[in-house]
């Protein structure tokens, strides 16, 4: 009987501690919870921040504000994928516009290493493939060093964009991929005619966008086909601007008439 009292103390003691551990563990679990969903509510609230401020970016201040809110946004939710690509958008356009070279070299840096980001967390989705080959371009005009290297790896995220959604922010794989035929010197595979070809193709998505009609522009200029160029340049001076594009409008309407001047 002695026995049988102190197994089922022992029993009775287990359980209890089961019990505890059950209990415990259900409460961290909770509060593991509940923290992850506040990081991801900060995460949100950064990124709509972000935003606002990117909407002003022809004040690079606030394009700079905006990447550090992105920033904070992938410290509070690594797992965020609009915070990624976004992050490496966002970059991109600084590198672009900035006249600063270090910042310039920088923030393609940076927008390559939220790019791989993006497409790490979600490589079925377009964004990231095609912010990451947008910075390799950047790269490669900034670094003669790595050229090679981000032509190619510019080239083959391209082209994933276009498997994935051919028509992307209106064409703009094809307008990379134009640029990159037509700037990339020939032992780096760039090839004027191609250009040509690669733009004309995406034509169909671009029509209303300025930047894409400026490229396929000097396309044409560079193989010779003035007439067709200064069509497209024309056609371009036509285009209502989306009031989401300003700053890329004003600097594609700025080169286009300076184009239409020369020829």
């Amino acid at each position: 009987m002695r026995a049988q009292g102190r197994l089922c103390k022992s029993l009775l003691f287990f359980l209890l501690i089961a019990l505890v551990w059950a209990v415990t563990a259900c409460r961290a679990e909770r509060l593991q919870a509940e923290a992850t969903a506040t990081d991801q509510q900060s995460a949100l609230n950064y990124i709509a921040q972000a935003d606002k401020l990117y909407a002003g970016r022809e004040d690079l201040a606030q394009a700079r504000q905006a990447i550090a809110l992105l920033k904070q946004a992938r410290s509070a939710d690594l797992g965020n994928y609009e915070a990624a690509w976004k992050l490496s958008k966002f970059n991109y356009y600084l590198g672009d516009f900035t006249s600063g070279g270090d910042e310039r070299e920088r923030s393609f840096h940076d927008g390559i290493e939220a790019g791989k980001a993006a497409v790490k967390l979600q490589p079925e989705k377009p964004e990231g493939h095609f912010w990451l080959g947008a910075n390799y371009g950047g790269k490669a005009q900034v670094s003669t060093l790595s050229g090679f290297s981000a032509v190619k790896d510019m080239r083959q995220e391209m082209e994933t964009v276009l498997r994935l959604d051919e028509g992307f922010e209106s064409g703009s794989a094809y307008m990379a991929l134009g640029q990159l035929y037509l700037e990339a010197p020939g032992m780096l595979g760039g090839d004027s005619h191609k250009a040509v070809e690669i733009l004309e193709k995406g034509l169909r998505y671009g029509v209303n966008s300025s930047p894409y009609r400026l490229q396929l522009a000097k396309a044409y200029l560079a193989v010779k086909r003035k007439d067709d160029a200064r069509k497209q340049l024309n056609a371009l001076l036509d285009i209502k601007p989306d009031p989401l594009y300003l700053p890329e409008f004003k600097k594609a309407t700025e080169e286009a008439r300076k184009l239409l001047d020369k020829n």
